[in-house]
């Protein structure tokens, strides 16, 4: 296996393409990791490591894997590193990745590269409508993939989900799940063809999550953070929905209520096996 390579100074062109990509402005098709455990995730999902820049003795059995996988590893002084890496106390290593989005019409159909074949599953989309945070975005990545959905939109104004912030608040789930990014008009015209219940989540003057049949293919959409979703938005969608909160709250984190909405959906469908719940019998 090939040595590593030392860097010298911070002007080399590894530590000028982590920035790059740290600034929105890198290859397309590239993403910037930090940190042992997002790479290690990234690795174990098959993602293509291109480069590593990391401190001399930090985690070698990673580096070992990194370089049997044939990453080009730098090894790099902590003031190199430190402007190879985005965050203010780096963690002593950063990667550059391939990763390219999933398309918003693939995200919509089921596909046995991503999902478990069974009859008995249904599509289950997460849409995100101007989510602003990064960290939001990576945190409902996160929530969508150990919950069971099979793909996540990034609509509108939505952070890209391959900015570094994003990537590390989904802790590898972004290489495990597909992940969209496009217009609105082009998710919900993608679900409206495929007959997807569209469901916008609202604080009040809606269903309570748990009376709305989740068994059937699905979109849920989550407005931005302050506002929530648009009056337009909501209006356009099958039905609205909400999760109940005791008196006094009216609102939660966008996460957390992806997270909620999931976890009801996984529990209707039994984890994989679809059940109908109480007032879809009604009908």
């Amino acid at each position: 296996m090939p040595a590593s390579i030392k860097i010298a100074n911070r002007q080399h062109a590894i530590v000028q393409a982590c920035r790059a990509l740290a600034h929105g402005r890198g290859e397309p098709g590239l993403v910037l990791l930090d940190g042992a455990h997002l790479i290690t995730e990234a690795l174990y999902a098959h993602a293509r490591i291109r480069s590593v820049v990391t401190l001399v003795d930090v985690d070698p059995p990673l580096i070992g894997r990194l370089r049997a996988s044939g990453a080009t590893i730098y090894e790099a002084s902590e003031t190199i590193l430190d402007a190879a890496s985005p965050v203010r106390t780096p963690s002593g290593i950063v990667a550059i990745a391939e990763w390219s989005p999933a398309t918003i019409d693939g995200v919509c159909e089921l596909s046995h590269h991503h999902i478990t074949k069974s009859p008995d599953h249904q599509i289950l989309v997460v849409g995100l409508v101007d989510v602003q945070d990064p960290g939001n975005v990576g945190a409902t990545i996160r929530s969508s993939h150990a919950l069971g959905a099979t793909g996540v939109l990034a609509l509108g104004g939505t952070a890209d989900p391959a900015g570094w912030k994003a990537l590390r608040g989904a802790m590898g789930s972004t290489f495990r799940i597909p992940v969209a990014h496009g217009s609105l008009d082009e998710g919900l015209s993608a679900a409206r063809a495929r007959g997807i219940q569209i469901l916008a989540t609202t604080a009040s003057s809606a269903d309570p999550i748990d009376r709305v049949d989740l068994t059937q293919p699905t979109l849920v959409l989550l407005g931005n953070e302050g506002a929530g979703l648009p009056r337009h938005v909501a209006d356009q969608a099958t039905r609205r929905v909400t999760v109940p909160m005791r008196a006094g709250v009216d609102s939660l984190n966008v996460a957390v209520t992806a997270a909620l909405i999931l976890y009801e959906a996984r529990r209707q469908r039994g984890g994989q096996t679809a059940r109908t719940p109480p007032d879809a019998m009604k009908r």
